[in-house]
């Protein structure tokens, strides 16, 4: 029998406040773990790739990852630069397209890597969010062999969104659980 995985908490540039679902997921859900990066509010992708590491390592058995925006981009950096750690699979919510994103901040993590990430993982991305257009949210589920998800429009997919605990999400977060 395979143990419960371990769900790591990946929120992105300036972390996720109390109405966020993230947050919301780890107060319903004790055993979610957030993964606290060391600055918020002047991510260096290096750092965020260290932390993301440390945090997967340091847990025993299986791990999937929850991440949101810069969050989902500090994963591709990791699966790139770390292979052949444990993790069960990886849902990604509404990618922050750091790119094109006009954020002195983020440009450290440019290019956004493109390789197939080498676990399961699913892209969510709503259909106007400011952060990524549906074509490039897209473009990363393709390249990162990720089943691709449009929930509609609810912008960035964050508090503003209004999505509550987001039971949607749930449902796809069970889908990465079960090792489907």
């Amino acid at each position: 029998m395979t143990a419960n995985p371990t769900i790591l908490v990946l929120p992105g540039y300036e972390n996720s406040g109390p109405e966020h679902w993230q947050s919301r997921w780890e107060q319903e859900t004790p055993a979610f773990q957030r993964v606290e990066q060391a600055d918020w509010d002047n991510p260096l992708v290096g750092d965020w790739v260290e932390t993301l590491d440390k945090a997967v390592t340091d847990r025993p058995g299986p791990v999937v990852l929850v991440a949101h925006s810069l969050g989902c981009i500090t994963v591709a950096h990791w699966a790139a630069s770390h292979p052949g750690r444990e993790v069960r699979g990886a849902l990604l919510v509404a990618p922050a397209d750091i790119d094109t994103a006009d954020v002195p901040e983020l440009v450290n993590f440019r290019p956004i890597p493109l390789q197939p990430l080498p676990f399961p993982s699913i892209v969510v991305a709503s259909s106007d969010d400011p952060w990524c257009s549906p074509a490039r949210s897209r473009l990363l589920a393709d390249s990162w062999g990720s089943r691709f998800v449009d929930v509609g429009p609810y912008g960035h997919l964050n508090s503003a969104s209004g999505l509550g605990s987001w039971p949607e999400g749930r449902a796809l977060l069970a889908e990465l659980t079960a090792g489907r």
